[in-house]
């Protein structure tokens, strides 16, 4: 696997796709460093489905290849990137990522804005946010609805998140849509986007997230898969078995080019 410095990064190739080689002290202070200072950033939290899409996506490998910061979600990614190395990836995932920094922030002062979800969802997250952290500065919610936006629509949202002065913006609209939201919006909204999937579902309590003996072993996207079996089971099934396909060629590769060296 190839290991190279971009812009004072440490990146790794997973299959192809530059994922950041970091702890979970690295992107907390990171994520808060760009926030102090209203820098438009955003980050990408990619897991299986994320490295399969890129793949197939030119628009979204486009989307993932550009980010201020690209995390190993999804202990398959993390596997990848620990293979051959002495020390063990982390995995940087979007619900803990919104939780760590959600502590830091509720010390430090910076604010946070939730952007996607349904305005239920939205409303119970903010309640159970508030209840866990009570002196976070929740600067803003918004719920875009499930179409195309508007120009106008557009430049309100920016107005409405920037006017809020929050720090970060916390995104949930899904991959590969989130990604692409944010793509779309660095350098217009003056704060860092992170990209977390569902986790606006789960600490909201919409979602009942997996159990720590399944997280810890990389289990996690088969509780979902329980879960919601009707909606998720054709795109793990893919996803899962083109990951596969492309982490043992890679593999494969790596192997022969070691022995073509010796």
């Amino acid at each position: 696997m190839k290991i190279y410095p971009r812009e004072n990064r440490k990146i790794a190739h997973v299959t192809g796709i530059p994922i950041d080689e970091l702890s979970w002290n690295d992107a907390i202070s990171i994520i808060s460093q760009w926030a102090e200072k209203n820098e438009s950033k955003y980050v990408c939290i990619c897991n299986a489905h994320s490295i399969v899409t890129a793949k197939r996506d030119l628009e979204f490998n486009t989307v993932i290849d550009e980010a201020d910061m690209a995390t190993p979600d999804g202990a398959p990614v993390a596997w990848m990137m620990s293979r051959g190395n002495k020390k063990r990836q982390e995995r940087i995932n979007g619900p803990d990522l919104m939780i760590k920094y959600f502590d830091q922030a509720n010390k430090s002062g910076q604010s946070v804005f939730l952007y996607g979800g349904m305005p239920a969802t939205l409303c119970l997250l903010e309640q159970k946010i508030r209840e866990k952290f009570p002196f976070l500065k929740i600067a803003g919610t918004h719920s875009p609805p499930f179409r195309k936006l508007s120009n106008h629509e557009k430049q309100e949202i920016v107005r409405k998140i920037n006017e809020s002065g929050a720090n970060t913006v916390w995104v949930g609209l899904g991959c590969p849509k989130q990604e692409k939201w944010m793509y779309e919006h660095r350098g217009e909204i003056s704060a860092v986007m992170i990209g977390v999937g569902a986790a606006f579902d789960y600490h909201a309590g919409v979602i009942k997230r997996a159990p720590m003996w399944m997280q810890n072993n990389g289990l996690e996207w088969l509780h979902r898969l329980i879960s919601e079996p009707r909606r998720l089971w054709r795109r793990y099934f893919f996803t899962n078995t083109l990951f596969v396909m492309y982490a043992l060629k890679e593999i494969f590769s790596s192997i022969v080019l070691g022995w073509k060296k010796k």
